[in-house]
C-alpha cells in the first residue's frame, strides 16, 4: 500500500506555497475593481481576534491620489533630512505611483483592559498577510511595504490616524507585469524543536 504524500492529501496547500511578492513597481493595471476589493478584503479579515476586537481598519489609495501622495511625501522627506539627495527624493516622490491600488491596514490599538496590545497588533498583521493571499487568490500581485511614511506621524496626520492607531502595512496591489521569482526560503526542520519536560 502506497502512502500519500503531504501534497496528496492537501492540495490546498500547495496554493499557499506559490505566494510570493510581486514588487510594486512590477505592478500595473488593473486594480481590483470596488466589489472585487471588497471580497479580497472579506476573506482578508478572516484573521485571529482575540475578543473580536476587529482591531484594524483600511484606508484605501487610488487614482491621482497616489501622486499626490507622493508629491507631499516627498516634501515631507526633505523636512525630514534637509540633506537628502535627488535619489531619495524622487524615491519618495514614486513610493506610491506604481501599483494602481494601495491599502493601507491600519492597527486599533486603544485602551483594553482584557486584550493585549501585542495580540492585536498582531491580528492586524495578520489581516495584512492574509490580503496578500488574498491578492494572488484571486489573480493579482500584491507587496507588503512600509518605510518611514508608516512610522511619521505627519503622515498619519494626513491619514486621519487617531491617537491610539498605527499603520502597519501598505499592501500594493496591481496586475503583475512579470512572474515573481522563488527566492529561497527557510527549512522548518531546522527551525522546529521539541519541548520536554
Amino acid at each position: 500500500m502506497s502512502q500519500n504524500t503531504p501534497d496528496d492529501v492537501m492540495p490546498h496547500l500547495v496554493a499557499l506555497d506559490a505566494r510570493r511578492s510581486v514588487p510594486a513597481k512590477q505592478l500595473g493595471d488593473p486594480a481590483p475593481d470596488a466589489a472585487t476589493l471588497l471580497r479580497l478584503l472579506q476573506s482578508a479579515v478572516r484573521v485571529p481576534d482575540h475578543g473580536k476586537r476587529t482591531p484594524w481598519r483600511f484606508l484605501a489609495i487610488r487614482g491621482d491620489a497616489r501622486q499626490v501622495l507622493g508629491d507631499r511625501l516627498a516634501a515631507r522627506g526633505q523636512q525630514r533630512d534637509p540633506d537628502a539627495g535627488e535619489a531619495a527624493i524622487e524615491k519618495d516622490r514614486m513610493r506610491f505611483a506604481h501599483a494602481p491600488l494601495v491599502v493601507t491596514v491600519i492597527a486599533r490599538l486603544g485602551p483594553d483592559e482584557k486584550i493585549p496590545e501585542q495580540e492585536r497588533l498582531l491580528s492586524a498583521g495578520c489581516v495584512c498577510f492574509a490580503l496578500l493571499q488574498a491578492a494572488q487568490a484571486a489573480g493579482f500581485g500584491a507587496q507588503w511595504l512600509t518605510g518611514w511614511p508608516a512610522y511619521d506621524a505627519e503622515v498619519g496626520r494626513w491619514f486621519g490616524l487617531a491617537a491610539h492607531e498605527h499603520i502597519v502595512g501598505f499592501i500594493h496591489i496591481g496586475t503583475p507585469r512579470l512572474e515573481a521569482p522563488e527566492r529561497e526560503r527557510p527549512d522548518p526542520r531546522a527551525l522546529l524543536s521539541e519541548w520536554t519536560p
